[in-house]
């Protein structure tokens, strides 16, 4: 791992973000570790996500070929600001004008009016900013507002990649994007990495019930 990302896991395990036991996902799932990431609300800890996100963005190069970068609301909107922040740290010349935007929950009909607040996203290519896509329901919110204001997707950046299947499916939500819609899905970390950060800190068992559940719903990778 580089240093950004170990930095991410380890504050995100310091600040109870990252933590392991036993929970219900939002699938029903019995999983032996959550990522929470609305904890992030620390100042060290959202300095580091927005290194991850923006040295992430530029190690991709032009792999990640976006105009603006949209944070779906509500999780999203702090993420796109630090990042765009962060982006114009490391590199103003490139990066420095470079707008976010994000959506209202519910449409405003006075003042400026619209769904959407911040850059126009009108002909722009827009890279979507989230935390961790399970069923994909924000993504596909998200195209939503992007068809209606006129821009195009060009990929999605992630915080965590949990490498596992859909409940029906047996491919993951990240592969099923990337062949719907033909765009580029990173993510900064994964549940490799996560594994590999475990190793040393928690017990064998705790590490078997995480080695177990990954045999359990591991993705298969879709066929090209």
């Amino acid at each position: 791992m580089k240093a950004h990302q170990e930095k991410l896991i380890q504050l995100s395990y310091d600040n109870k973000i990252l933590t392991f036991g036993d929970f219900t996902l939002k699938s029903g799932r019995k999983s032996p570790y959550f990522f929470n990431s609305g904890f992030f609300c620390a100042g060290d800890v959202l300095a580091a996500v927005a290194e991850s996100y923006a040295q992430t963005i530029i190690d991709a190069g032009d792999s990640l070929d976006f105009d603006i970068i949209f944070g779906p609301a509500y999780k999203g909107i702090p993420l796109a600001a630090v990042t765009i922040v962060k982006l114009a740290e490391k590199d103003p010349v490139k990066y420095g004008k470079l707008q976010y935007a994000y959506n209202r929950k519910e449409k405003k009909d006075h003042g400026e009016g619209g769904n959407t607040v911040g850059g126009s996203l009108k002909g722009k290519r827009v890279l979507i900013l989230d935390d961790v896509m399970t069923a994909g329901t924000a993504i596909r919110e998200s195209m939503q507002i992007l068809t209606a204001e006129q821009g195009t997707f060009a990929g999605v950046l992630l915080i965590l990649d949990r490498q596992e299947r859909m409940v029906d499916y047996e491919h993951s939500m990240i592969d099923q994007v990337k062949k719907e819609y033909g765009v580029p899905v990173v993510s900064i970390i994964t549940l490799d990495d996560i594994v590999q950060f475990a190793k040393g800190k928690l017990p064998e068992s705790d590490i078997q019930k995480i080695e177990d559940y990954r045999s359990q719903f591991s993705a298969k990778p879709i066929a090209e």
